[in-house]
């Protein structure tokens, strides 16, 4: 539902005519992990115009213990009653800026990287619009991958409990205000789809934070597990995260070119161009945790290599075929993410790479329409195809010499990120698998 919230005022009115007993105040850390605390209305008046304090030092990527004072001041217009808590006690949340101590933004906000460089783009005449396609799979719980169903891809199957499940979702989603464009079932047992209407950037980057807990609370009510875990089993498909994307100038697409034979603008070439050039660097951040790569492997449909295609599901990027009377919706499609990653970062950096593209007048390579996993290593060496980083490491050392990156980033969050994801790595190159006590021990 939309509330048309603009200010404290108009907040106040809501919470005091359905009597909430708790508003909800929703951050991310630098990871992409939602963050929250409640506060009772009385609090609700200093809570939104004076912001409300808290310890940043234990929250992944803020401050360092000695300059842990944080602010969290909520953004009236994300205001939503929590479909879950809307009986005797009704419950709303409204995502938050974090802000210094002085009232300044904070650098290691995800939330103000994006809105920073939105704003640059403003100024230009741009509007970013996306619109993700974020799989995730349903097990029995967190311990195992159990499946509900053995379906495949827009198998219309018997009601079962995971399409319920997805039903449910969607509802609940549509009384927070996020709308969705369809839902199906995936490639894999048990793996499911939502996608989302396109909306301009960060709120679509709420919406797929609100998405991805309605989607594991959804499940939690029927004692079910629902994870955005990249790469769960394997010998199946993984769960990326497609991202449409274009950009806007008023009510005129950017993208859009009648006049091109593949209906694309040089701003659109530009842009795709940006986007393949830095794809190396950038890949970090839209795959940002060791099993991502699990994923990015060829034979389940997943992105490896750095190209572009109008049919070719192997490419990079796909730029979906136009049709007539349907220039607004000239868009890529952006293949290599996964809905794990923080989308506040991810689509930043997808934009500031388009953008550096469009600055520097990146030239767009010819479209790849042959499928790029039967070509042999000197066929994609001829076609001018690279490869995508090939585990968290090699992301790492990429992202880690991004002039881009850091730039979009800014100094804090690109350093604490790298850090982090340091960490992760040498945790996971040190520890022994099962499969390595399999293969080994016996023989060894």
């Amino acid at each position: 539902m939309d509330w048309d919230c603009h200010s404290y005022d108009d907040v106040k009115k809501i919470v005091k005519e359905k009597d909430i007993r708790f508003v909800q105040f929703w951050f991310t850390d630098v990871l992409g992990m939602l963050k929250s605390f409640a506060i009772t209305p009385s609090e609700l008046e200093e809570g939104m115009i004076e912001g409300m304090g808290f310890d940043g030092s234990s929250i992944e990527g803020f401050s360092r213990i000695q300059e842990s004072d944080m602010i969290a001041k909520p953004d009236p217009g994300t205001f939503q009653v929590i479909p879950w808590r809307s009986g005797d006690r009704p419950v709303a949340r409204m995502f938050c800026d974090i802000l210094n101590p002085d009232g300044t933004h904070y650098e290691g906000d995800s939330r103000h990287v994006l809105k920073r460089l939105l704003k640059k783009i403003e100024e230009e005449g741009y509007t970013f619009y996306v619109g993700p396609e974020a799989e995730y799979f349903y097990f029995k719980d967190n311990k195992s991958t159990e499946m509900l169903d053995q379906g495949g891809y827009f198998d219309a199957r018997p009601i079962d409990m995971g399409s319920d499940l997805r039903r449910e979702t969607i509802f609940a989603l549509q009384e927070m205000g996020v709308q969705v464009e369809y839902s199906h079932h995936e490639v894999a047992p048990s793996q499911h789809e939502i996608d989302l209407r396109y909306r301009d950037a960060l709120t679509m980057a709420d919406n797929l934070m609100t998405y991805r807990l309605v989607v594991k609370e959804i499940a939690r009510q029927q004692g079910i597990y629902a994870t955005f875990m990249p790469k769960p089993i394997f010998g199946e498909n993984g769960s990326g995260m497609h991202v449409h994307q274009s950009l806007f100038q008023g009510d005129k697409n950017a993208f859009y070119d009648g006049s091109d034979r593949y209906n694309l603008s040089s701003v659109a070439k530009s842009y795709i161009a940006g986007l393949m050039r830095h794809a190396p660097e950038i890949t970090a951040i839209c795959n940002q945790w060791v099993n991502s790569y699990k994923r990015l492997v060829p034979g389940y449909e997943a992105p490896v290599y750095v190209s572009w295609a109008r049919r070719n599901r192997s490419a990079m990027i796909r730029v979906p075929m136009y049709k007539p009377g349907k220039e607004q919706a000239t868009r890529i499609e952006y293949r290599s993410p996964d809905p794990s990653c923080n989308p506040y970062l991810a689509f930043a950096v997808m934009l500031g790479a388009g953008l550096k593209g469009i600055e520097n007048n990146y030239e767009l390579p010819a479209p790849i329409e042959e499928d790029i996993f039967e070509m042999h290593p000197a066929e994609r060496k001829a076609h001018g195809i690279n490869d995508l980083p090939g585990n968290l490491y090699s992301a790492i050392l990429a992202t880690e010499k991004s002039q881009l990156v850091k730039k979009v980033l800014g100094d804090h969050v690109f350093n604490k990120f790298i850090e982090n994801k340091r960490i992760e790595w040498d945790a996971y190159r040190t520890h022994v698998s099962q499969f390595e006590l399999d293969k080994y021990l016996p023989i060894l």
